[in-house]
């Protein structure tokens, strides 16, 4: 305690430098603090979305679905499994048939993803309770990115063409029921929806799916040429993703903690060099040159201390504010093609914060040894005379 209490009197005695330092130093923890949990409520944000619009409890794929080959939509369909019949009535499975075709808003030719999809459907946030209105057009849905990029707009009529089972090449206008706004990509970019039965019977493919969406609570079985995906394997793009964008905000962050860091090594070297009669009193008076040694290096970590004290200050009531207000987007993310929301809320755990402390102390108290290694060479004699160094 006495160590701790002569190395913040001595500490607050270089005055302004000391809270330059340290001003620099917060920075550096809130602003590490801030990014990593504005990463943090992202990724749980994306996970949350995602198994809200398009993955539920988990998927069934058929054996030869492949989602990155085109070309295998044609074959990749099959029939829905008996032993899932009961749930599928139940509406705790719910089949989506994929296929590929054109649409030609205002003349142009746009390919696009057909999807299908019971109108009835539960499991998924999609709006498909507006593709029941009876009308001489198929209703569909699609997605406000997919309505920008085409142009369309709800109750738009546009010719939609495919080919089907049998390879014959067919064409029908649809009507465009409805147009959500959601933060999947994967349920909205290039993609149209349409009711199972009717994509069923366009394509020649009765009773046949190429996904199955199950039920949260619905168990898992082993079926014969489906595979299932659980939602940690259907994420772990996203987690990927939100992961790879850590690295690259990290850099920011590094920089204003190298610049802290450095001020503080250039501190503690100067102070160790003007203090040397000091060092040699203290070493004259019984203590080793180990403790005085140990006493530098924790007036230089009670920079940290100091820094942590001041981010919370003036950091608190900013990770409040934004925690429960969200962070607007300034334009609009979909067309990078990302799973971002209009608002982001970050997520700031105890163990984020936690960590954030624990390693702004220990890289702040090895700045700080390193120039008090020299303190273990002095000779007393010689350092109170201030020739030591």
């Amino acid at each position: 305690m006495i160590l701790a209490k002569t190395a913040i009197k001595s500490l607050l005695g270089n005055g302004l430098k000391t809270w330059l330092n340290v001003f620099v130093l917060s920075i550096s923890f809130v602003l590490i603090i801030f990014m990593q949990g504005l990463l943090e409520g992202w990724s749980k944000q994306a996970v949350t979305d995602s198994v809200a619009w398009e993955i539920a409890g988990g998927q069934y794929w058929s054996g030869k679905y492949d989602p990155y080959d085109p070309f295998s939509l044609d074959s990749s369909a099959a029939v829905i499994p008996q032993s899932l019949m009961n749930d599928y009535n139940s509406h705790k499975i719910e089949p989506v048939l994929i296929a590929s075709g054109s649409i030609y808003p205002d003349g142009r030719m746009t390919s696009v993803l057909m999807k299908g999809i019971r109108a009835d459907q539960q499991l998924l946030a999609l709006p498909t309770e507006n593709m029941k209105a009876d009308s001489t057009e198929i209703p569909v849905i699609i997605g406000a990115h997919m309505a920008s990029q085409t142009g369309l707009k709800e109750n738009d009529l546009v010719t939609l063409r495919w080919r089907d089972a049998n390879g014959t090449f067919e064409a029908v206008d649809v009507r465009i029921a409805t147009v959500f706004k959601t933060t999947i990509p994967t349920t909205d970019n290039g993609i149209i929806w349409l009711p199972l039965e009717k994509m069923q019977n366009m394509m020649s493919q009765p009773g046949k799916a190429t996904i199955l969406i199950k039920d949260t609570e619905l168990p898992v079985e082993n079926i014969p040429d489906w595979k299932f995906r659980n939602k940690t394997e259907l994420t772990k793009q996203t987690i990927a993703l939100v992961n790879a964008k850590s690295v690259g905000m990290s850099i920011f962050y590094f920089i204003f903690l190298f610049l802290a860091l450095i001020a503080i090594f250039d501190t503690q070297t100067l102070s160790i060099f003007r203090r040397q009669r000091e060092i040699g009193t203290y070493v004259a008076l019984g203590m080793t040159p180990r403790q005085v040694q140990n006493f530098f290096t924790l007036e230089g970590t009670m920079n940290a201390l100091l820094a942590i004290g001041l981010g919370f200050v003036y950091g608190l009531p900013f990770f409040i504010y934004f925690a429960a207000n969200g962070i607007a987007m300034p334009m609009d993310v979909s067309n990078f093609g990302l799973p971002i929301p209009d608002k982001m809320y970050p997520l700031f755990t105890p163990k984020l914060i936690i960590g954030t402390i624990l390693f702004i102390f220990i890289i702040t108290a090895i700045v700080s040894y390193l120039p008090a290694r020299k303190i273990a060479r002095m000779n007393p004699t010689e350092a109170i005379r201030g020739k030591v160094l």
